[in-house]
């Protein structure tokens, strides 16, 4: 019962962390785009960045479609993955701190989503399974 409690804590704070995300992005674009252009990054970014924060959010939400989901839950790694680096490599570690705890959640989120949901995903066991060949 733990691993379900678990699972939708995490899953309910990712999906407010890039809802949240996505309406800032929304009611703050100027603030946004600037802050983007010092990353290095185009201000077109921010149409799509909030377009792929609600999808990706909808997807893991409603899991109607695990391979979706699951694509939803790459995409975010990615996602978190990249910002937390920008920040790294703009020499500003304080900034980051929303991407690592957005990985954080993620993952937490993702190794625990089998406990929770009907359908359980393949991918889980096979990265699970890739990992500890690598670890052997």
């Amino acid at each position: 019962m733990t691993p379900i409690y678990i699972y939708w804590i995490s899953t309910a704070l990712l999906s407010l962390l890039y809802l949240t995300s996505a309406f800032m992005y929304l009611t703050k674009g100027d603030w946004v785009r600037k802050a983007l252009g010092e990353l290095g990054y185009p201000s077109y970014l921010v149409p799509l960045l909030i377009t792929a924060k609600i999808l990706g959010t909808a997807a893991i939400l409603l899991r109607f479609n695990v391979a979706l989901s699951d694509l939803a839950y790459a995409g975010m790694f990615y996602h978190l993955l990249l910002a937390f680096l920008a920040h790294i490599a703009d020499r500003k570690p304080s900034a980051a701190m929303p991407a690592v705890v957005g990985l954080i959640l993620l993952a937490t989120s993702f190794v625990t989503r089998n406990a929770a949901r009907q359908v359980p995903s393949p991918y889980l066991q096979e990265a699970a399974n890739m990992v500890a060949r690598g670890a052997a």
